[in-house]
């Protein structure tokens, strides 16, 4: 069995799956090979990970390559951890708005930030899917874990004509913070998850079949850490009924209400970490753990490697999804997949994020039925930007483009028509080099954009910098936090850091 990573120079991230999935036995004797166009980081992932292997005393010999179509030529399994454009065209998604009075934490699921994102991602995904569909094996599966999550697994699946499963861990983020809030271990509760990538709700908790949904809104207005920390989420499910996975920063960004006005912005982030909603918080933090690994990386070759005897497998679903397809235990995970008609009142064709069942048939979906009425309001309010987003990124029509940034929650929420065209415009033209679709709409963008200059009739930026900012901090300052710090890296997750 062939398993190939792309993007591998995800170092922490990368690290960390294919840890997982050596904690399988059964698949020790696969085929490894990673790809990524960064050489450098490249190297040093397979670097650890050939250590590590070593180590635990597997004959296994990791193949490293830049061929796209060489890491995908006869693979069995396409694990997908792509960023495209790297920090220097995601800072653009979230810094370009704010000169619009946008102000995002994240920026890389919905919210204009998150449609340019999937522009770059899905012009790159369609050129993969053709070398998958060419060169891989007939019965190939795609595992993504790409933002935007559904637009990405959408755009795969249905213009890239490849088995595709988008896979996050928020619901299970969710699922242990209701554990505590209630005292009952994790295990102990059964979940039902059902919605979005980043607006999954959770529509019944259950302990011993006793439902327990309903005593969540007091639970979480008691816990002293919670109550503080997601004041969104906690308004979102005292005003929807359920509560949802994504994190308060994340679901702040989603919804026209928290981040319309600056003034207001604060009273719904608490800031002792910045997932809790800090003005581009994902952004500093990405700057900062990419700045500590290049400096710290020397150390980490000097630890211990990592064993595979399960206490290091994490919670991700790639390695339970290979596992189970392989040796056929059964494994349930909430995954993206094509609607197919599970959630009855989201469109058919849309990617929802519900509970599967896996095993060597492949993925079975149970039926969901109807979402309660306003949960699938909000919801389908975000397909609708999706599907624009979709089709403007396989197209390039960049009306569709500004049609998506127009609709979207918190943009429009934000912005008049005339400044979210200028906007675009700005974003393509900063974004040009990632995004070969466009080629037409960027040239009379920049055209459009020296004749206003010219003329003095740009809108001019707002004095704005965003109402919880907080600067990037030197590798001096961050050696005061050094094992939160090489803990951060190591999982290169969106995990709460309170440092």
């Amino acid at each position: 069995m062939k398993i190939a990573f792309i993007g591998a120079g995800s170092i922490g991230f990368c690290r960390q799956i294919f840890t997982d999935i050596m904690t399988v036995p059964e698949l020790r004797d696969s085929e490894i090979v990673f790809m990524d166009i960064n050489a450098t980081n490249l190297d040093m992932v397979r670097e650890l990970c050939q250590r590590d292997v070593d180590a635990n005393g597997i004959d296994l010999k990791i193949r490293a390559t830049t061929d796209r179509r060489e890491a995908l030529k006869d693979a069995d399994f396409v694990i997908n951890s792509v960023r495209i454009g790297g920090l220097e065209a995601f800072e653009t998604d979230v810094e370009i708005p704010l000169k619009y009075g946008i102000d995002q934490c994240v920026g890389d699921t919905l919210c204009i930030g998150g449609i340019m994102y999937g522009q770059r991602v899905i012009a790159m995904m369609l050129d993969m899917c053709r070398d998958i569909r060419e060169v891989a094996k007939p019965d190939v599966v795609h595992l993504s874990h790409s933002n935007p999550n559904a637009m990405v697994t959408w755009a795969c699946n249905h213009y890239g004509k490849v088995n595709t499963i988008g896979l996050c861990h928020g619901e299970i983020h969710g699922e242990e913070q209701i554990a505590e809030i209630l005292g009952y271990d994790r295990s102990e509760l059964d979940f039902i998850c059902a919605g979005l990538n980043h607006q999954t709700w959770y529509l019944s908790v259950k302990h011993n079949g006793k439902e327990l949904r309903h005593t969540l809104l007091d639970a979480f207005l008691k816990h002293e850490v919670y109550s503080q920390e997601e004041k969104v989420r906690i308004d979102m499910l005292r005003r929807f009924g359920y509560y949802s996975t994504e994190s308060n920063g994340h679901l702040s960004e989603y919804v026209p209400w928290y981040r319309k006005r600056t003034a207001d912005i604060p009273k719904w982030i608490q800031m002792g970490s910045w997932i809790n909603g800090e003005t581009c918080g994902y952004l500093r933090i990405c700057k900062e753990s990419r700045n500590w690994f290049e400096t710290d990386y020397p150390n980490w070759l000097k630890e211990p490697p990592w064993t595979y005897d399960g206490s290091n497998r994490s919670v991700e679903h790639t390695s339970h999804i290979i596992e189970a397809m392989k040796t056929r235990r059964i494994y349930r995970g909430t995954l993206n997949v094509i609607n197919h008609h599970c959630i009855e009142n989201l469109p058919p064709d849309c990617i929802v994020e519900v509970p599967c069942y896996i095993d060597g048939n492949g993925v079975s979906v149970p039926r969901i039925g109807n979402l309660p009425a306003g949960c699938a309001a909000v919801l389908g309010q975000s397909v609708a930007v999706q599907r624009l987003a979709v089709e403007a990124a396989v197209s390039g029509d960049d009306v569709l483009l500004r049609q998506a940034a127009l609709l979207d929650p918190l943009t429009g929420a934000v912005c008049d028509p005339e400044e979210v065209w200028q906007m675009v415009d700005e974003m393509l033209i900063a974004q040009k080099r990632w995004l070969p679709q466009y080629a037409d709409a960027i040239a009379a963008a920049e055209q459009r954009w020296a004749e206003k200059e010219k003329a003095g009739t740009l809108i001019p930026p707002k004095p704005y910098t965003g109402s919880t900012r907080q600067k990037t901090r030197t590798i001096e300052e961050l050696s005061e936090h050094t094992e939160a710090m090489r803990h951060m890296v190591s999982k290169a997750a969106k995990e709460k850091v309170n440092v």
